[in-house]
């Protein structure tokens, strides 16, 4: 069963010894930060753990998938999570 953010939030505030309330305000932080660096086009690198950057995605043509239309598909932005050293230790167990 995942982990929601209510449950994070529970961990994190168990393992940091913080407030419920504190480790919420800390996760906001995470995600505001995370938002405002990608959308700057900045990549954001915590070592072991995992980097997050933007990445560029070309036009292309697709098909509809309903009617096999092609759809043109213009260019634009998408998102790269790579997990660090420490994350693809934990599932490789």
């Amino acid at each position: 069963m995942p982990l929601n953010r209510s449950d994070l939030v529970s961990a994190i505030a168990a393992k940091a010894d913080l407030s419920k309330a504190d480790a919420d305000k800390a996760l906001a932080a995470l995600q505001d930060v995370l938002v405002d660096s990608l959308g700057k086009g900045e990549a954001v690198k915590v070592t072991g753990l995992l980097s997050v950057e933007r990445v560029e995605r070309a036009a292309r043509t697709g098909r509809n998938p309903r009617t096999g239309e092609e759809i043109s598909i213009p260019a634009g932005y998408g998102v790269k999570i790579s997990a660090g050293s420490i994350l693809k230790k934990a599932v490789a167990k």
